[in-house]
């Protein structure tokens, strides 16, 4: 869309889901599901089965599609995982193997994938489709929003689902060579920090790391040592589904855009044009 909210490119499929990444070539890789085969779904490992679960078993498949709409590269995550490693938590449903919720890539141009239901973070070889690093299970618990570091490490929001012990979620900064975490952030005490889906964290230029903990709404700023110096609460509410009636004020993930950024150039940037619904919200 552009700044007028008029739809200039699109990419429709009933099986895309969750994320997309725009790449330097003016392609866009895209996350979709794809049937398994029985043979395979039944010795997928882990998990549990319920009366509302569907028959067949989903998996997860990375496509880069051309500005045309054309397949350029497809990547089937279950033709390099294993049964015997890739484990469904057994808290979850056999809805889906791994249950991507993530895409993004590295500064190679390789793919850097997040599993939910194997609590798994990976990165694939573009070229051979080999996994080149996988970590995870026993360190973080059902994941969101790995991203590449230029200091070579991985930022991942660790949602802490299923965790044992307290329930609580951190920001992890971990290096690929080592898997040795590098940095991380909780909260004090550590359930003052917590969102069991969605959410995500991405560093900022002066070294800070804006952190968006999903569920409850709350978008925050924090240093390299710690300390919270911005914070948001998400004021919309809104029904997510017929099915969860509630009211919740979510927030999927969160990006932060500096007023030097160049798609904001030129722009009225002047939060005054929107005072109606500001009040209306401030509940005046």
């Amino acid at each position: 869309m552009d700044w007028d909210s008029n739809v200039v490119w699109e990419f429709r499929h009933p099986l895309l889901h969750h994320d997309f990444e725009r790449l330097p070539n003016g392609n866009t890789l895209v996350l979709l599901w794809e049937k398994l085969s029985d043979d395979l779904a039944a010795r997928v490992q882990g998990g549990y089965s319920s009366g509302d679960e569907p028959e067949p078993m989903y998996g997860d498949i990375v496509q880069e599609i051309t500005p045309a709409g054309e397949i350029a590269y497809e990547w089937k995550s279950w033709e390099h995982l294993s049964v015997d490693e890739d484990i469904i938590c057994p808290l979850e449903g056999r809805r889906e193997w791994t249950h991507g919720n993530a895409l993004n890539v590295t500064s190679d141009g390789d793919l850097l994938v997040s599993y939910r239901l194997t609590s798994t973070v990976g990165i694939v070889d573009k070229q051979t489709g080999a996994f080149k690093w996988k970590w995870g299970p026993g360190e973080v618990y059902h994941q969101h929003h790995p991203t590449w570091l230029d200091n070579g490490r991985v930022l991942i929001f660790d949602n802490g689902g299923h965790r044992r012990g307290v329930s609580h979620s951190r920001i992890v900064e971990v290096d690929p060579s080592t898997n040795e975490i590098a940095w991380q952030y909780t909260g004090t005490p550590n359930i003052s920090f917590y969102s069991y889906n969605i959410s995500s964290a991405e560093r900022q230029p002066n070294g800070n790391t804006v952190i968006c903990e999903g569920a409850p709404g709350r978008i925050f700023e924090v240093t390299p040592a710690k300390e919270i110096v911005w914070e948001y609460i998400n004021p919309f509410f809104g029904q997510v589904t017929a099915r969860a009636p509630e009211s919740v004020n979510a927030v999927f993930r969160a990006h932060r855009y500096g007023t030097d950024h160049p798609a904001l150039q030129g722009r009225d940037l002047d939060p005054a044009r929107y005072a109606n619904i500001n009040q209306l919200y401030a509940g005046k």
